[in-house]
């Protein structure tokens, strides 16, 4: 008879280690990356200008965001067929080389072609960067690591947005330009250090083992089937297709309130509105963390609803455009259920496919917030032109809740 006296003790099992060399090195891209993009964000439209006004503007920032979103549904395809590293590398030199040579032409049709090499060059990093960063974040702590991600590319890009213009200002648009295109270029040398995959090889942290781990709790049906996933196929499945309409709806909110609230709060309290906008990505970074911490030990599952929810209030309560604190407490609102919406949906979509299948996830979740951040800011537009700011902020909460439909169906499978 054994006596609970004579049972040996069971040490816990200690968690896997979350910052491995490889996570680390892959900074090093990531960070050369969001530099290079958004230094020359608001340069490239502000050199157009010069020339051809704010058409030709408005061209350049078209021309960057139509071939991000085009590489975006290419590049699960192109990670399958040559790896990790190769596209990686593709799309850091994409983003660097056409930089340098930005001024050798005033001419809108250059400045065009330049932004769409380089929107290509940055979907490849994006989408088969996010694919190879997934793979290296234990699944035991997918969601703490992808918050800790989030962390290492939105400082710089909050740093180098402004930067790129003072730069433009002080040194000129060809040394800014050369610097941009220099911060993606000098990093490419860290993806040879960077593990790959073999093409149709399905790593550790598959479906079957995500399933079970903290990030999967509760995740729904995950992808069985090994083989890669396509973009088109990958909307076609239910599992990752009712996290992408809930973040899409979170993501919609997100560009309205960049775009339109400057506009909206006007010139009586215009001091605000630089308060609103840095509280907002503040909050999105704390719950970002918090809902990684928690998704990794009771699932992220049940973080969709709630990210939803607290985005579409916020919205609503930003309708009191006219109140300061109630516009700086919106946008605290809905930061926090934004970050919450990014963490959970994109750990829960990563949870329920086979590691050959990030590519496919990544494409996803970044087609949905590019196209929701779009969408959003166009139709918004037209809506306030209409009804006015409070009437359309009120509105688009209301609007925000359809995505309640797949958030609840994905809840209670």
């Amino acid at each position: 008879m054994t006596t609970s006296a004579n049972r040996p003790v069971l040490a816990p099992t200690p968690r896997p280690r979350l910052l491995s060399r490889a996570l680390l090195l892959r900074f090093v891209s990531m960070v050369g990356a969001m530099v290079s993009f958004f230094l020359l964000l608001s340069v490239v439209p502000a050199y157009a200008a010069q020339a051809g006004g704010g058409g030709a503007a408005g061209i350049a920032t078209g021309s960057l965001m139509l071939a991000t979103v085009l590489g975006e549904l290419a590049t699960p395809r192109l990670v399958d067929r040559y790896g990790y590293r190769v596209t990686l590398m593709a799309g850091l030199f994409l983003m660097g080389a056409p930089a340098l040579v930005l001024t050798v032409s005033p001419h809108v049709a250059w400045i065009a072609a330049v932004c769409l090499l380089r929107g290509l060059g940055f979907a490849l990093t994006i989408v088969a960067g996010g694919a190879l960063t997934a793979t290296l974040i234990p699944p035991e702590r997918r969601g703490e690591g992808l918050a800790v991600v989030g962390l290492v590319s939105g400082v710089p890009s909050l740093i180098a947005l402004p930067l790129g213009l003072w730069l433009a200002g002080h040194t000129g648009y060809g040394v800014t330009a050369v610097t941009g295109g220099m911060a993606a270029l000098v990093t490419t040398v860290s993806v040879l250090g960077l593990p790959d995959r073999e093409r149709r090889t399905a790593r550790a942290g598959g479906a079957g083992r995500d399933a079970s781990s903290g990030s999967g709790a509760g995740a729904g049906r995950p992808v069985r089937d090994e083989r890669p996933l396509g973009v088109v196929r990958g909307l076609g499945t239910a599992a990752l297709l009712r996290p992408v309409l809930v973040f899409g709806a979170t993501a919609t909110a997100a560009g309205i309130l960049v775009t339109f609230l400057p506009l909206a709060v006007g010139r009586a309290s215009s001091g605000v509105v630089p308060v609103a906008l840095f509280v907002q990505p503040a909050a999105a970074t704390v719950t970002r963390w918090l809902a990684g911490r928690l998704g990794d030990r009771h699932g992220s599952a049940r973080l969709v609803l709630p990210g939803l929810l607290l985005s579409a209030a916020g919205v609503l309560v930003t309708a009191a455009t006219g109140v300061p604190a109630a516009v700086i407490g919106a946008t605290a609102l809905f930061g926090a259920g934004f970050g919450i919406a990014q963490n959970a949906t994109l750990a829960l979509m990563y949870a329920r496919v086979p590691a050959s299948s990030y590519g496919t996830v990544s494409a996803l979740w970044n087609l949905a917030y590019d196209g929701g951040m779009g969408v959003g800011a166009a139709g918004f537009g037209v809506l306030a032109g209409l009804t006015g700011y409070p009437w359309a902020f009120a509105a688009t909460a209301v609007l925000m809740l359809g995505a309640l439909v797949p958030a609840l169906r994905d809840r209670r499978r």
